[in-house]
C-alpha cells in the first residue's frame, strides 16, 4: 500500500533578517538574524511589547520598509529586489492590509472604500461594485454600504477595513494590532470575524498584536524580544 505524503506550500519565507536604524549618535538594531516561515492557509500571531520590532517586521513582509539584510519571499515575489512599480503591483495582488486605524478615505461610503482598490487595479467598477456589496455583507455591514467612516462605530469602520483588504483576492493578510483601537467587546467581534473571513476566503493570516487571548486563537504564536523571533 503506497503512503501520500501532504506537504503544505510555504507562501512566505524570511532568512536572516535584519533592520538597523542609524542616527548621528547611534545605532539601533531592531531585528536581527530573523528567520520565519509561513504556510498557505495558516494562521500565525506575533506577540511582544511596544518598540520589540513586530511591526517593523510586518511592514517589511508587506513591502513599507525596507530590510538592512537578509531576504524575504513572498510567493512569486523576492522583496529585496522590487522596483517601486512592482511593490505596488504586490501590494495590490498580493496582500491585504488591516491596521490598527482603519485609513478609510473620509469622503468616501463603505461601498467606495471597499471597491476603490479593485477599481484603480483594473476591475470594471460595476464587478468591482457587486463584489464590494457581497464582501460588506460578509462582515454584516449590507445596511451601511452608503455611510460615510464618520457615520460609522469604531468597530464598523474596522469591518469595512477587513472587506476592502479582501477585495482584490490577495492569498496572504497582515493585520497589524487591528483591535488595538477598540473597546474589549468589539476586540473579541473584529478578531473573530478576522479569523472566520480567512477561513471562508482560504487566507493565510499574520498578525500582531499584544493581546494574548486573541494570540492564542492561532495554531503558530511567536513572541519577538531582542530582535529576535521565539515559538510560544
Amino acid at each position: 500500500m503506497l503512503r501520500r505524503s501532504c506537504t503544505m506550500n510555504k507562501i512566505l519565507t524570511v532568512k536572516n533578517l535584519e533592520k538597523t536604524y542609524k542616527t548621528d549618535i547611534e545605532t539601533l538594531t531592531v531585528l536581527k538574524n530573523l528567520n520565519f516561515e509561513a504556510v498557505e492557509g495558516s494562521k500565525t500571531a506575533i506577540v511582544g511589547e511596544s518598540g520589540s520590532g513586530k511591526s517593523t517586521l510586518l511592514n517589511i513582509i508587506g513591502s513599507i520598509d525596507t530590510a538592512t539584510g537578509g531576504t524575504v519571499q513572498a510567493g512569486k515575489w523576492n522583496l529585496t529586489s522590487l522596483s517601486e512599480r512592482e511593490k505596488s503591483e504586490y501590494r495590490s495582488s498580493f496582500l491585504g492590509l488591516v491596521f490598527q486605524f482603519h485609513y478609510l478615505l473620509k469622503d468616501f461610503t463603505s461601498l467606495e472604500n471597499v471597491f476603490m482598490p479593485a477599481f484603480m487595479a483594473g476591475v470594471p467598477r460595476k464587478t468591482a461594485e457587486e463584489k464590494a456589496r457581497s464582501l460588506l455583507e460578509d462582515v454584516g455591514l449590507s445596511k451601511r454600504i452608503s455611510h460615510l467612516p464618520s457615520e460609522l462605530s469604531g468597530g464598523e469602520r474596522q469591518r469595512v477595513a477587513v472587506a476592502r483588504a479582501l477585495i482584490n483576492d490577495p492569498p496572504l493578510i497582515l493585520a497589524d494590532e487591528p483591535t488595538g483601537n477598540l473597546d474589549p467587546a468589539n476586540a473579541v467581534l473584529i478578531s473573530e470575524l478576522l479569523f472566520s473571513m480567512a477561513d471562508k476566503y482560504k487566507k493565510t493570516l499574520i498578525l500582531v498584536t499584544h493581546d494574548l487571548k486573541i494570540a492564542e486563537k492561532c495554531a503558530d504564536r511567536y513572541t519577538i524580544a531582542d530582535g529576535r523571533l521565539e515559538k510560544l
